[in-house]
């Protein structure tokens, strides 16, 4: 993982995302992977970044999401591409749900849980303030209020 500095060639967001960092920099970041050696290797490379560095990439599929995630150091949007999108929030045991079509977004707030739902084929959109994010598991079946 490195991240290259006045890249001009066009990029594929969802293999290669952008670090938008201090300084109005943005960033590719070649060799990005959900690997826990190159999470720790991007982290440390935008560390200066502190709270004002963010993480933009697209993510294609379709499904539940397997998991929870909070990002304490920022809000973060979510852009629904194509197909269909449901974004759940969990604050104070309360569960909101925001459903979004083609070119619709919403702001997960700082600090707030949620879970991302592709409704069949989807695609989405998402800039996100990485440093401190904390991820947990969703159970294989959700509690009533987290029942669609």
């Amino acid at each position: 993982m490195r991240l290259l500095d006045h890249a001009t060639a066009a990029l594929d967001l969802r293999t290669t995302p952008v670090h938008l960092g201090r300084g109005s920099r943005a960033r590719p970041v070649e060799g990005f992977a959900w690997d826990p050696e190159v999470l720790h290797a991007y982290t440390a490379a935008v560390a200066a970044d502190g709270a004002e560095g963010r993480l933009v990439m697209i993510f294609d599929g379709y499904g539940p999401g397997d998991h929870w995630e909070s990002h304490p150091a920022g809000d973060e949007l979510v852009v629904c591409l194509s197909g269909s999108v449901t974004v759940t929030r969990e604050v104070d045991g309360v569960f909101d749900r925001v459903l979004l079509g083609p070119g619709e977004a919403t702001v997960n707030p700082a600090g707030v849980w949620h879970a991302v739902d592709l409704e069949g084929p989807a695609s989405l959109l998402s800039v996100t303030a990485t440093l401190g994010t904390g991820h947990r598991p969703r159970t294989a079946t959700p509690s009533p209020e987290e029942a669609p």
